[in-house]
């Protein structure tokens, strides 16, 4: 028996049937439900759900047919005038066609010299000069570009960012990355390369040709990213900024100099902690030509129709795509990004099922949106919110999105296992902040933690998964997440490793905050604009 119960058989207060009825459904929630759906999204018969591959559509499948077991309306139009669950949509895959860069009378190959980033497209051999520039940062104590004109070359950097002898970083000051550190700085370094009008960016991430396969080896995910998919064919990336992650003998040639000068002027940076200049120069050709190619993805979706308030829709997402099979044969489950948000939306699903079957369905629509191609840019998510919504944006109330729940990240190891990533509750509507909170405290409890919310934290997490693709449209949103571990992207993110417990909390809160919002009588104000 609950407290409420056991308050209510005392008589010492009357608890509203409505609360009664929302406790009930959300303990249908269980950690041994998600388990179940879990073992079977994150098999290894899924083949890690790699977007536009056999195991994204068995999984897709396998998502239709819960939905249909528990009674969700289809609401997706065939060719053929029926409803389905599935939505799918055709993507174009920019492979490589001519692709090579030389420089110093050698041309470089493709993944064995160099490995370059998806948006670049470059279809006849063009020439640049090359220019260095320490480590491509410009922040507030250190501009790596102070008195360097880069309009319309090629910039020769070095990898992650200044540190110290004892291991802390000049620009954060602490051991952890700034922006421009570690695996992910090259982003913000495109960006600013951009900024400054360079054509093209070369990143030395490695000092030797062994250690650049080495590289390779252990970003074969981010290898795999830059053979991007799009959902529009072309070459929609003519003048975008190339990045080539590179070793320091391509680096040397790109400069017109010798690998011991360039490790040299590495140490000096190393050494100075702050930019030094240099006059290495040189030139380099590139050519980069982009062929498409189809292929096919869907969307699930599953529909409960609400009652007075039915053309007011809630969704409840999540992205059952997942990274599938790296280089080397291991199969990437991800049974954390993202098994554990989908079935978290089933179990959700399956408790507002149970309460319309039971006469306590909700006064607003709520769509059940499982999407695919979010590990490739957000696709599945942009599709439905820019090109299809198979609910006008107008009527969209609010979407809560569930990415990466029942794992303790390496912030929260040996001090808390209650607690969640509460991310963009208060960008757009003071009254989903309120709600959240106040939500948590009633029923669920959990420390609501809002580091990601930040929007000067460098993971920029608030723009990483598929709920941006509705906040952009000033829907409001809730992104719930457990944060980074070291099995992110890797073959080791198995189901062993998931917190069920913690997952079962965490679509609880979920639940009940959905409840809330489709029940209340007003609609979500959007008054805010913090993004």
């Amino acid at each position: 028996m609950t407290i409420q119960q056991l308050t209510l058989a005392a008589g010492l207060i009357s608890l509203p049937l409505a609360s009664m009825a929302q406790e009930k459904f959300a303990n249908t929630i269980t950690a041994a439900d998600l388990e179940k759906h879990l073992r079977i999204l994150a098999a290894d018969d899924m083949e890690g759900r790699e977007t536009g591959t056999r195991g994204q559509r068995k999984a897709a499948e396998y998502i239709a047919g819960q939905f249909a077991s528990l009674g969700l309306k289809p609401l997706v139009k065939t060719e053929s005038g029926k409803l389905d669950y599935q939505q799918p949509y055709t993507l174009y895959k920019k492979s490589w066609g001519d692709l090579y860069v030389s420089a110093g009378g050698k041309r470089f190959e493709h993944l064995k010299d160099f490995m370059p980033n998806g948006l670049l497209y470059l279809p006849t051999e063009t020439s640049y000069e090359t220019v260095l520039a320490g480590y491509g940062i410009s922040d507030t104590n250190y501009d790596d570009y102070a008195g360097k004109d880069v309009k319309g070359k090629a910039v020769v950097i070095f990898d992650d960012e200044p540190k110290a002898s004892d291991g802390k970083r000049l620009i954060s000051g602490t051991t952890d990355a700034s922006k421009w550190g570690g695996p992910n700085g090259w982003r913000a370094k495109s960006l600013l390369a951009k900024e400054k009008g360079a054509a093209q960016l070369f990143i030395i991430a490695a000092e030797s040709a062994d250690a650049f396969k080495q590289l390779l080896a252990q970003r074969s995910v981010m290898q795999n990213r830059f053979n991007r998919l799009s959902l529009k064919p072309g070459a929609e990336n003519v003048g975008s900024v190339g990045v080539f992650l590179i070793s320091s003998d391509m680096g040397a040639a790109l400069l017109n100099t010798s690998a011991a000068t360039l490790t040299q002027t590495a140490t000096q940076l190393a050494q100075a902690q702050k930019p030094v200049a240099s006059s290495l120069a040189g030139t380099v050709a590139v050519k980069a030509d982009r062929v498409d190619e189809k292929t096919q993805a869907s969307n699930v979706l599953g529909f409960i129709e609400g009652t007075d308030k039915k053309d007011e829709v809630l969704i409840i997402s999540s992205h059952y795509d997942h990274i599938g099979i790296s280089a080397d044969g291991q199969i990437n489950n991800g049974a954390n990004d993202d098994g554990s948000g989908t079935v978290s939306v089933l179990e959700i699903a399956q408790a507002f099922a149970k309460a319309k079957a039971a006469g306590k369905g909700p006064r607003r629509s709520i769509l059940f949106l499982t999407v695919s191609g979010e590990e490739k840019g957000l696709l599945g998510s942009e599709y439905y919110a820019d090109m299809s919504p198979v609910i006008p944006l107008e009527k969209t109330v609010t979407d809560l999105n569930i990415d990466m729940v029942g794992r303790v990240d390496d912030l929260h190891q040996g001090k808390s296992d209650n607690y969640i990533y509460v991310i963009g509750s208060d960008k757009l509507s003071s009254d989903l902040h309120k709600i959240s909170e106040e939500t948590n405290k009633k029923y669920i409890g959990m420390e609501l933690d809002y580091k990601y919310n930040d929007p000067k934290d460098s993971q920029r997490i608030y723009y990483r998964s598929d709920h941006y693709n509705f906040a952009k449209h000033k829907i409001p949103i809730i992104f719930y997440f457990n944060g980074l571990h070291a099995d992110y992207h890797r073959p080791t993110d198995d189901v062993e490793k998931i917190d069920f417990k913690l997952a079962e909390k965490s679509a609880r809160l979920v639940f009940y905050t959905a409840w809330d919002i489709a029940n209340r009588d007003q609609r979500l104000a959007v008054d805010s604009n913090k993004q």
